[in-house]
């Protein structure tokens, strides 16, 4: 067996999430505690209780969806469950590097905290949405947003075989919705979110996080690879590491191919780890035969520990 751990991003939040963990395990309150000491409020609190809305403000849900994957994979290594490859989608990059010791828990948690509150607020003004398109392939998706005359929509997101999310202005993300299911596509699905993530409209952000991100150190990456949204390649020593995590925000996140990079190096099990159970779904898309895990609750957990101590 070869092990991989992927990291889950924006939207797999939920109000409870991490609750049963942090009742159950020590190890899961001292995470979510140093956390509470680094942001200066209680994040446990609010992920358990909410309210919802609260949640679901970015800069609270990035951090809220990091703490408890980072409590998670803390409880797995005392269990001896542990990954030598990783990945994240978007947001769960973050949770990979600081799982790999590229950056270390307190600068993680505080890179993140800006990183939510600038694409939170440096949000430009204009009516944004996204949508998820089902069962087209990634070309006709990339050629059918060029087509679009009602504004700007491109993908944002290649998540898994058959479903990329493209995002854009609402009026030119609704009229890519429609020539994209004239083009075969299964289903289009517009998302419940309101920034147009991973595409260029973010450079304000990206500049911020940027500057942001001279404040924190960068290890030297040793045993834990980490495979980068960016480009689905394994970060090296020699990445400029910070400039890569700044363009992340700006650029479409390549999700799909990273798990075909962990497959092609030997990967066939793979464990989700945090809130939800989205990722799960993206790997068995991208490729049926792999073992897939996720973490969601504690039953989840337990399953694990049965089938792989």
């Amino acid at each position: 067996m070869k092990l991989g751990f992927v990291f889950p991003g924006q939207g797999s939040q939920f109000v409870g999430m991490g609750k049963d963990y942090y009742e159950k395990y020590e190890c899961v309150r001292e995470v979510y505690n140093k956390a509470n000491q680094i942001l200066g409020f209680d994040i446990a609190k609010l992920s358990f209780e909410g309210p919802e809305e609260d949640l679901n403000q970015t800069k609270n849900t990035q951090m809220a969806i990091l703490v408890m994957s980072l409590a998670i994979v803390e409880l797995l290594k005392q269990n001896n469950i542990q990954a030598d490859i990783s990945a994240g989608l978007s947001l769960g990059e973050y949770s990979a590097l600081i799982y790999s010791n590229i950056i270390n828990f307190e600068d993680g948690i505080k890179i993140v905290q800006k990183r939510g509150t600038y694409m939170q607020e440096c949000l430009p003004k204009g009516n944004w949405s996204m949508a998820a398109i089902l069962g087209l392939d990634d070309t006709t998706i990339e050629d059918v947003c060029k087509q679009v005359t009602k504004g700007f929509v491109v993908p944002a997101n290649y998540n898994c075989q058959g479903q990329v999310a493209i995002s854009g202005e609402k009026e030119a993300v609704l009229q890519a919705m429609e020539l994209l299911k004239d083009a075969g596509a299964k289903r289009a699905i517009e998302l419940k979110t309101s920034g147009p993530f991973h595409t260029s409209k973010l450079q304000e952000a990206s500049d911020k996080l940027y500057e942001a991100l001279q404040e924190i150190q960068i290890n030297k990456i040793a045993d834990k690879k980490v495979i980068k949204n960016i480009d689905a390649t394994e970060y090296a020593n020699d990445d400029d590491i910070k400039r890569i995590l700044a363009n992340h925000v700006i650029n479409p996140v390549k999700f799909k191919k990273s798990i075909e990079n962990m497959i092609a190096q030997g990967v066939d099990t793979i464990i989700e780890i945090g809130p939800g159970k989205v990722l799960s779904g993206f790997v068995k898309k991208t490729n049926k035969d792999i073992r897939v895990f996720n973490t969601n609750n504690i039953e989840a957990f337990e399953q694990i520990l049965s089938e792989l101590k």
